[in-house]
């Protein structure tokens, strides 16, 4: 972008580092220098030094033309002429070259090269604050990237042009309607500016209709009124857009020009005859840029004023009312201003100032920077950060008060995402969208990996929302932007029949950006076998529960406060010692130790029953167990009497019997209703089982269409009926009937050969996928750990080849009776 701390500041015109000519330098060079006719004294500067033989009469002359490329915004030519300059070691004398090189190398996007300079500066001028910010700016550059703001960018269609674009402003309230500066063809003034070598600027109007879509850009005024033969542009409105105010900057030759604020009455489509406002300096002062309260009483401008804190300030004036004139001008102070430059101020509600500087901490050029007003003090500026800003010039910045967080600014950079800059400065949209949530997820069996339909979610917020959704069938649910809400943090909880309930935790505290949440849950069914509670071992005859195995229930105490409606039997078990009385009595008394413990622990006594089995029930074990770190029984063992007897040692048979010696759990019921207050503690139900029912040894018998005869079974505690088939070489089942045992949860994914995420995608099971079975009970009678091939092929049915079915134990088949008779 052209001089933009001219062209931008006011209309794009005017600032000056306040340098001196330097001794025997061109004089008429020196005089455009100081009138701030850069693009004039540069090439003057050239051709002095084409001539000049003293080595530093040409450090000097070429100091002087990098601060013309400098004051110019040409980066690109500051950066070697500084360079040059460097490498010649001339800041010894002007230490404000390595500053002004590290500020070059930063805007051309070079930071590594860029701190080089500012450390050097450091060393040579400590106390100067610059140096510091231009080292911390460069070493900020990653951090503004990697956490970008939210901020949505996009440029105006049809609106810029191949030359400077740039410093909007609304023009009515509807705010469809923008005027801005620009100096492309077709503005007023037809000579170039001295200071830029680019065309003079003038006020453009445009204005987007119901489509989207922006107007072409014409010319405010035709009548010469508002655009002259010079420079106008850097525009604003009052807060009812009857009144234009708006810089106007001279261009006299020989002179050193001012600008100054004008204002002009809109009268229809048109506007009143200018009128400057008075706001001190004299005709040689630049002031420009205006941004004024809501009620006109107060205004905020750029000057070059004296007793300022840089180049150029922020400076303020009031009035009593808006048909008075404003006093007398103060500036913003140091907390706002620094020793560079500070340009196009916006004011937003009166209590947000937002403005552009290059002397702050930043990105590049200019950055967009804000202060908030706390009392009568402007706070500590904050950068806008990236995107707003980049390496480039970023100014000029308006919002609409309509909107939350949208409006335009004015940039110099060449690319933001998918859009391309069309000229050397931009105007460009922006919108921070609101920051917005959603939740959703899918629940599964844990056992099978299936989808679970029909599942509630409970979502409780820690803003006191409490929220119910259902999962479709397909296992999702989903919570919407209007129900999962910032800020905010939330308690979920998963229910279904059959299953225990699954808890998770969600917060959209401290996310900054929008984002759609994934939770998924897997819930474990409630099993109809009974479950064995870990490390809870008696001694021989004893029943009291050991203090080291209460830790063991804590697990079973979070199930029961997670399900608050289950009703649960509580049975203990004893080794086969001793008589069949003694141990229905011991294990009624060690299933009540535990029972105890639990009413202790706050679950009510009418959810518990305690029940003591003897040794009715020898363990079946479930996976191998080690002693001593030897393997000494398999899964699949049954520790009854006789085989506890055939085992090796004594210490082997302690072992075994200590693993009978157990207690275990199993869900009665998930009805049940909890209460909001305890009166009076209630007994737990107590069922001492003596004599199980006798055993039968026969069974119905059934035959299928091709006349292979069955039994109905348990697989792993599911009903089934099972057939046999001589023709089988292993034991097959029906797709239909595999996934029927696997929503049952008579098998589930461990049971699986392979990677059951893909055995079991698609909500069904892989052909031919081999599964284990770890018991069919056939009455009393019973086969372990076999395997099973699932079949696509076969329509309907369990079949078991003659081999397999064999291990059950010897039988006979009574077709007239249609039974089934085991030998005992």
């Amino acid at each position: 972008m052209l001089n933009k701390k001219y062209i931008l500041f006011a209309i794009g015109i005017l600032f000056s580092i306040g340098l001196s000519a330097q001794r025997n330098i061109t004089d008429a060079a020196d005089r455009d220098f100081e009138d701030q006719k850069y693009a004039i004294a540069v090439d003057k500067y050239k051709k002095a030094y084409s001539k000049a033989k003293d080595r530093n009469m040409k450090n000097q002359i070429r100091f002087q033309m990098a601060e013309c490329y400098r004051l110019m915004n040409n980066p690109k030519r500051a950066e070697p002429t500084y360079k040059s300059l460097v490498r010649t070691k001339y800041y010894k004398d002007e230490p404000v070259v390595l500053l002004h090189y590290g500020n070059m190398l930063k805007m051309n996007q070079k930071y590594d090269e860029a701190i080089v300079q500012f450390e050097a500066y450091i060393k040579l001028r400590p106390d100067d604050p610059r140096g510091q910010d231009g080292l911390k700016s460069c070493k900020m550059q990653k951090e503004w990237v990697e956490h970008p703001t939210n901020h949505q960018i996009g440029q105006l269609k049809g609106v810029n042009s191949r030359e400077m674009d740039y410093a909007p402003a609304y023009a009515s309230d509807n705010y469809n309607d923008l005027i801005f500066t620009s100096n492309r063809e077709g503005s007023t003034g037809k000579k170039e500016d001295e200071w830029t070598g680019q065309s003079f600027t003038d006020l453009y109007y445009t204005r987007q209709d119901v489509k989207g879509e922006w107007s072409t850009p014409n010319l405010i005024d035709t009548e010469g009124k508002i655009n002259t033969e010079t420079n106008e542009g850097n525009a604003t409105m009052n807060s009812r857009f009857t009144t234009l105010y708006f810089t106007r900057c001279g261009n006299a030759k020989n002179a050193v020009s001012g600008c100054h604020i004008y204002e002009a009455k809109k009268m229809g489509r048109n506007y009143g005859d200018p009128e400057i406002v008075p706001l001190g300096g004299d005709s040689t002062s630049t002031i420009g840029s205006p941004t004024l309260s809501e009620d006109g009483r107060l205004i905020i401008f750029v000057a070059d004023f004296p007793n300022g804190y840089g180049g150029r300030d922020l400076w303020y004036a009031k009035r009593k009312s808006k048909s008075d004139e404003f006093g007398l001008a103060k500036n913003l102070g140091p907390q706002v201003n620094t020793p560079e430059d500070e340009y196009f101020p916006f004011l937003r509600s009166d209590t947000v100032l937002y403005f552009a500087s290059n002397g702050h901490v930043g990105m590049g050029g200019l950055d967009i920077f804000k202060s908030t007003l706390k009392g009568k003090e402007w706070g500590i500026p904050v950068n806008l950060g990236y995107p707003m800003n980049t390496n480039a010039d970023d100014y000029g910045i308006i919002f609409n008060p309509e909107a939350e967080e949208e409006g335009f600014f004015s940039s110099n950079r060449k690319m933001e995402g998918n859009f391309r800059s069309k000229g050397s400065d931009d105007i460009w949209y922006f919108i921070v969208p609101p920051v917005e949530f959603t939740l959703s997820g899918v629940v599964k069996d844990d056992r099978t990996l299936q989808f679970v339909e029909g599942a509630t979610i409970t979502m409780v917020g820690s803003d006191g929302t409490s929220i119910v959704g259902k999962t479709n069938s397909i296992g999702r649910y989903e919570f919407t932007k209007k129900q999962f809400r910032p800020k905010t943090t939330y308690e979920l909880a998963v229910t279904q029949d059959g299953y225990f309930t699954a808890r998770g935790s969600e917060t959209t505290v401290g996310v900054e950006r929008s984002k759609d949440f994934i939770h998924d849950f897997v819930l474990e069914p409630i099993p109809k076998k009974p479950i064995v509670l870990p490390e809870i071992l008696y001694d021989l005859a004893k029943w009291d529960l050991k203090p080291q195995y209460q830790d063991s229930l804590q697990g079973l105490i979070q199930t029961l406060d997670e399900n608050p409606t289950l009703v649960v039997e509580l049975a203990s078990h004893t080794d086969s010692r001793d008589t069949d009385e003694k141990n229905d009595i011991l294990s009624q008394k060690r299933a009540q130790s535990v029972v105890d413990y639990l009413i202790l622990r706050g679950i009510d006594p009418e959810r518990l029953v305690a029940k003591g089995y003897g040794e009715r029930s020898p363990r079946t074990l479930l996976k191998n167990y080690s002693l001593n770190g030897v393997v000494v029984l398999d899964s699949g063992n049954v520790l009854n009497e006789d085989f506890i007897n055939s085992l090796k040692s004594n210490e082997i048979k302690e072992f075994a019997h200590q693993l009978n010696r157990r207690s275990e759990f199993s869900v009665l019921r998930n009805d049940f209703v909890p209460k909001q207050k305890i009166e009076d503690v209630i007994a737990p139900k107590i069922d001492i089982v003596v004599n199980p029912e006798a055993e039968q040894d026969k069974v119905k018998l059934y035959k299928d269409e091709k006349g292979n005869f069955g039994v109905k079974c348990e697989v792993n505690g599911y009903p089934i009926t099972v057939y046999i088939d001589k023709r089988l070489s292993r034991p097959f089942i029906a797709l239909e009937d595999a996934l029927n045992l696997l929503r049952d949860g008579a098998i589930s994914k461990g049971d699986f050969a392979g990677d059951p995420n893909e055995i079991l995608a698609n909500s069904s099971i892989a052909d031919k996928a081999v599964f284990l079975v770890e018991e069919l009970k056939i009455d009393k009678n019973s086969i372990t750990l076999f395997e099973v091939t699932v079949s696509h092929k076969l329509s309907r049915g369990f079949y078991l080849d003659e081999s397999t079915f064999s291990l059950i134990g010897k039988y006979t088949i009574d077709e007239e009776k249609m039974e089934m008779i085991f030998e005992k």
